[in-house]
């Protein structure tokens, strides 16, 4: 029996295949039209997609390995700091 891919496995990697066909078609576009415009707005802002949709995906990882982690040892593995006050 096939395990179900989680969602946000299945969110980053359409993230990630959007951002390697818009990088493909920015390239083939500059090549044609000799303008280098899309490197300064289009192709930043589809990285800048990209690393919220990492930065979330490792998150989640973390937070559940952490469950995952308590559930087996049945104590508390990482401590939770409050980082907020730094800001």
């Amino acid at each position: 029996m096939k395990k179900k891919t989680e969602f946000s496995k299945k969110i980053f990697t359409g993230i990630s295949i959007a951002t390697a066909i818009v990088v493909i078609f920015s390239l083939i576009m500059i090549w044609r039209t000799s303008d280098l415009t899309p490197l300064a707005y289009i192709i930043p802002a589809v990285f800048a997609e990209l690393a919220t949709a990492t930065g979330f995906y490792y998150y989640k990882a973390k937070r559940e390995n952490e469950i995952k982690l308590k559930s087996i040892y049945g104590k508390e593995v990482v401590q939770d700091e409050d980082y907020t006050q730094q800001i």
